[in-house]
């Protein structure tokens, strides 16, 4: 009181025969003409324990509020939740403020039967509230204790605006509370209620005690909604950090078009764990790889929050540096199922955190060449895609499904058997990739129970094919929409479509002798200038394709392929306990390891680019190094590296292909 505070509280008395007495206070400083507290008042009065009917109702009210606001972590939903159990049982009207940053602004409204006020006379929800100084909302925030207006007939309060005294009189406002929202000693906003002509009620004056239930309901509430808050920024940074670990818009590749769509999971309770972030491990991406070949990945991280997310972004990063070694798609699995179990945190503890086990991932990687219309894939325990075929859709038949990656670091032993299988697509025909987010636990319409992964399937199947013939975009759309009801995990949905026309292509074999590399070049000057390339721009392509032709003429005549090398004399030392026939063998009179080696020249035109392959038996994968002053070689493919797009070597079942990428500067595409 001495601060010009005022006081609030509950005395215990005791009286002449012994017994205590519960005595209910307020009071309320005194200020002279200079403005210094020189008295107080107070009004006090018995406090029973029984209440009367009306306070057995405001407590019921109040557990009723703390029970919503504990359903949710949203803001909105709980600021919903709040207003809805007030109005109409202890107001007609409930609006909720809360700060942006310095700004003051709607957040919440609610009024009995239905009405709302007309546009421009009171704020709506998103619009800045702006309220004048003397405004019961403004006392409330800077004294920081409820304001009570008891009656709005003999009490001058000010207005925002004309338009909202116009519209308090006509619904009969009269009588409201405001008491500010802090938590954490921080002011959040502010939080007020009114009576008026719109409810028939016995009383439409609140009273000093009402402003007491409101403050109890205002504590509970601002701490919800701080809550609700700190849950919403988490949920932002975490979406923000999800989402920049995923593809933003599809790459532009030759042969295939792409769409994909992420939809993020409603935050809620699930198996006990509390209330969870929305996001979780679904992932997927197109990758680019050599010679015009795509590779597809989906897949999906147990679990849910920014853990997943996290191992989500590593195993994306790890599958892009893989893929780019051209491995095929099962040893690609192989090597990122090794790489999951590193990622087991083994000084987890030491940090306060719990051990948790190494991550358990479904994944699917997929390779399409648009020029063959070849698919090579191999599956480790994800859900087969969609596959549509003239406006036929089922899912595509998987021989082996696969392990998840990551199992063994959780004791299975053995090595997963991840197997590839091989696919011709159609010409037009499209695949659709989804995570179980899309059929897994969605409620159903009527409310009992959840939908069968089978039902689910079928609603997908049925909604695919309403769109089979339209555009990728409206697929991942129809497949989102498919089944009804908010999805209980994050998913990711991937559709890609073949190309309805052939692509360009020309292929031809040559001995691997030096005088071909000329006929090599001619080939390709030809195509290229088929093709609509600039002439220049032919001529340096051509450069390019002699440098790697006679790289590998040069390495096949000097060093023969490993699997050609015999040791001659152990087989001449075992030439006496041989039989007859294998005694005269000609192990080393006849045999010419270079008979009969070629190279193959193989030419694609994309959209934009030429894509040029070299194939040769030899194993050995060439390398970029630079060549010394007085060197004669070894500038081939630094003239390569300097002036293509992009190059890079793989292995082939026979050998190695050497490739590299070289625009086409315009041009129309060949048919």
């Amino acid at each position: 009181m001495v601060h010009g505070r005022p006081w609030e509280g509950t005395l215990a008395v005791k009286q002449a025969d012994g017994a205590r007495l519960l005595i209910r206070a307020r009071a309320a400083p005194l200020y002279d003409p200079a403005g210094e507290v020189c008295g107080l008042s107070m009004v006090a009065r018995e406090a029973t324990m029984k209440g009367s009917r009306r306070e057995r109702d405001r407590l019921r009210l109040l557990e009723r509020i703390g029970e919503r606001l504990a359903r949710s972590l949203e803001l909105d939903v709980t600021l919903r939740h709040v207003a809805e159990t007030l109005v109409p049982q202890f107001a007609d009207h409930c609006l909720v403020d809360l700060f942006q940053g310095d700004k003051l602004a709607r957040r919440a409204q609610f009024h009995s039967r239905g009405w709302m006020p007309a546009p421009g006379t009171w704020a709506m929800v998103g619009e800045q509230v702006m309220y004048p100084e003397g405004h019961f909302c403004e006392q409330a925030m800077t004294r920081r204790t409820t304001v009570v207006v008891s009656d709005l007939e003999t009490q001058e309060v000010p207005t925002p605006s004309p338009g909202s005294i116009e519209t308090c009189d006509s619904i009969g406002l009269s009588s409201v509370i405001a008491t500010p929202l802090i938590a954490r000693g921080e002011l959040l906003g502010v939080m007020s209620l009114a009576l008026s002509g719109l409810t028939e009620r016995e009383d439409r004056h609140y009273a000093a005690d009402d402003g007491d239930f409101l403050g109890a309901i205002g504590s509970r509430v601002a701490v919800a909604i701080d809550n609700a808050m700190l849950f919403e920024e988490e949920r932002r940074t975490a979406l923000a950090f999800q989402t920049s670990l995923l593809p933003r818009d599809p790459p532009a590749v030759d042969g295939l078009q792409v769409a994909y769509k992420y939809v993020p999971a409603k935050p809620l309770e699930t198996h006990g764990q509390g209330i969870q972030t929305q996001v979780g491990g679904d992932w997927y991406d197109i990758i680019p790889l050599s010679a015009g070949r795509v590779g597809i990945v989906i897949g999906d991280v147990e679990g849910r929050g920014a853990r997943a997310a996290a191992i989500m972004g590593q195993l994306r990063a790890a599958l892009r540096a893989f893929a780019q070694d051209d491995k095929p798609p099962a040893e690609i699995l192989r090597r990122l199922d090794d790489w999951c179990r590193t990622l087991e945190p083994t000084n987890a503890e030491e940090h306060g955190f719990a051990a948790v086990d190494p991550p358990t991932v479904s994944c699917t990687y997929l390779v399409y060449d648009a020029w063959s219309r070849t698919l090579s894939f191999a599956n480790a325990g994800h859900d087969a895609p969609l596959l549509i075929t003239d406006s036929e859709v089922g899912q595509m038949e998987i021989e082996h499904k696969g392990v998840l990656l990551g199992v063994r670091g959780k004791g299975i032993p053995g090595v997963p058997t991840y197997r590839e299988e091989t696919r011709y697509l159609p010409p037009g025909s499209a695949l659709v990739f989804y995570t179980d987010g899309l059929t897994d636990r969605r409620h159903r319409a009527d409310g009992h129970g959840h939908y069968t992964e089978a039902e689910s399937l079928q609603m997908l199947c049925e909604a695919v094919r309403g769109v089979a013939t339209g555009t990728v975009e409206a697929i991942a759309e129809a497949a989102e929409q498919a089944v009804p009801g908010e999805i209980d995990d994050d998913m990711a949905i991937v559709v890609v479509r073949t190309s309805s026309v052939e692509l360009a292509s020309r292929e031809r074999n040559f001995p691997a002798e030096p005088i071909r590399v000329s006929e090599a070049r001619r080939l390709a000057h030809q195509t290229f200038t088929s093709w609509g390339m600039d002439s220049d721009q032919a001529d340096l392509a051509c450069l390019l394709v002699s440098e790697v032709a006679t790289n590998v003429v040069l390495h096949a005549a000097v060093s023969p392929s490993p699997r050609h090398e015999f040791d001659l004399e152990a087989a001449e030392a075992l030439n006496s306990g041989l039989p007859g026939d294998w005694a005269n063998a000609p192990f080393a009179e006849d045999f010419t390891p270079l008979g009969g080696r070629e190279f193959t020249l193989r030419l694609r035109r994309g959209e934009s680019a030429v894509w040029v392959e070299v194939f040769d038996p030899d194993l050995r994968l060439p390398r970029l190094r630079s060549a010394g002053e007085n060197d004669e070689g070894g500038r081939g493919l630094y003239l390569v590296d300097q002036l293509a797009t992009r190059w890079g070597s793989r292995p082939t079942q026979d050998g190695k292909a050497v490739w590299f990428e070289i625009p086409i500067k315009g041009g129309a595409r060949a048919s």
